[in-house]
């Protein structure tokens, strides 16, 4: 652990103020996450759906801007995106403190669900901009820790807070928000790459579009993770529903189990990301993909506290493998003029599960139940898994079929082994 950390001492500020920034968000936003669902769902009589209908809407704009996103950060720089991002969220977490109809909550939802769709594409790129590739495992890594002590600590205060006064959750937020904003816009330069940046902006508009037909494998790559964003989407709208059904204290249960999972994603992301460096890539996610199926079926079925622990322990490595190794390969795959757009692109994985799959699914839990439903996205993992290995296995194949040694990426060529 000290050497790993002695290891990220050569990075600059914005590594760090991305790492604080996103913890200082991270612990806000887990702070709304729990209770979001239960609150609307109070509002509306206990209906199910049009609780899941409000939070599907929120990214609607995320995918709209998912090709336009990271687009722009490729054109006119980084960290115009990031702020302009961050102070988006920022106003609608404060326009929360002031709403109290649900038409209107869906309104700020879907406006700030632009946010985190310009943000991730450009901070991203940026961290691939500043770090060399044998360490961005590492540094993202890190970034997801933060986001996780977040986790740690967020459900519980917000659980405090939120019994004492709501808007006041907000507020939190709100400023957390800007105060990332003012450190970006203090502390944090322009990163684009020098060659790009010596570009005139039409030249940049003119950059070659990110189509079907000649980026294939980000394509397939995105489609195949697209059963790991569902999984998500599920556990933070139907899981607590689905808690609810069989206990009694549903909402501090799935706080517990959100502060299980970010204490100890804390405790070994880190040393997880060090030792898993040079192992193959397929072989790290397929192996998320077959414990993240065993969660979907957990979830669905476990009825008794300890076994929840289990499976959200088992969750919490699938989680810790999975997307250190699925966000370190779009950044190596992506060219150095594309790296936002690729990022972009690659976060519909989220995007588009957060907005279809919590009605679709919904379906299937209001009909059938959750448990039907959990297994049915275990199904979905079960078959992405292999799939996405194959993908990047021969991808890996003809790579060293056309380059020679000298012009491959070293990480990419560790990818061929295993």
């Amino acid at each position: 652990m000290k050497r790993f950390f002695a290891s990220l001492s050569q990075y600059n500020a914005v590594i760090w103020i991305r790492v604080f920034g996103t913890a200082l968000c991270a612990t806000t936003t887990f702070m709304l996450r729990p209770f979001f669902v239960f609150y609307l769902s109070d509002k509306l009589n206990g209906s199910i759906l049009l609780p899941l209908l409000i939070v599907g809407l929120q990214p609607l704009a995320g995918i709209l801007l998912s090709f336009w996103g990271g687009g722009i950060a490729d054109r006119y720089g980084r960290k115009p995106v990031m702020l302009f991002a961050l102070l988006i969220q920022g106003a609608c977490m404060l326009g929360f403190v002031f709403t109290d109809q649900v038409w209107e909550f869906a309104v700020l939802s879907v406006i700030n669900g632009m946010g985190m769709p310009m943000f991730l594409p450009a901070a991203n790129a940026q961290v691939a901009d500043v770090v060399p590739p044998e360490k961005r495992g590492e540094v993202f890594a890190l970034i997801h820790t933060a986001i996780n002590v977040g986790g740690a600590v967020g459900p519980l205060l917000g659980l405090l807070i939120y019994s004492w006064n709501q808007g006041t959750v907000f507020s939190v937020s709100a400023a957390s928000f800007l105060l990332f904003a003012m450190l970006v816009w203090w502390k944090v330069p322009e990163t684009v790459p020098a060659r790009l940046a010596e570009d005139s902006l039409p030249q940049r508009a003119a950059a070659p579009k990110v189509t079907f037909r000649d980026h294939r494998l980000l394509y397939w790559f995105t489609l195949f993770t697209l059963p790991v964003g569902v999984l998500y989407s599920q556990v933070e709208t139907t899981f607590p529903l689905h808690l609810k059904e069989h206990f009694a204290n549903a909402s501090s249960l799935f706080a517990i189990l959100m502060t299980i999972n970010s204490i100890v994603v804390v405790a070994a992301m880190v040393w997880v990301a060090k030792k898993t460096e040079r192992r193959s890539p397929q072989m790290m996610i397929l192996l998320s993909y077959v414990l993240f199926a065993v969660v979907g079926v957990g979830y669905g079925f476990a009825r008794h506290f300890y076994i929840l622990v289990l499976v959200e322990l088992i969750f919490t490595v699938a989680e810790i493998i999975g997307m250190t190794h699925l966000q370190k390969y779009v950044s190596v795959i992506a060219p150095s003029n594309m790296r936002g757009k690729y990022n972009a692109i690659f976060g519909m994985y989220m995007s588009i599960p957060k907005l279809l799959s919590p009605i679709l699914f919904g379906l299937l839990f209001e009909y059938y139940g959750g448990g039907v439903m959990f297994s049915a996205v275990a199904l979905l993992l079960l078959l992405a898994g292999p799939a996405q290995f194959r993908l990047i296995r021969n991808h890996r194949k003809r790579e060293d079929a056309v380059l020679p040694p000298a012009d491959k990426n070293p990480v990419l060529a560790e990818a061929s082994q295993g």
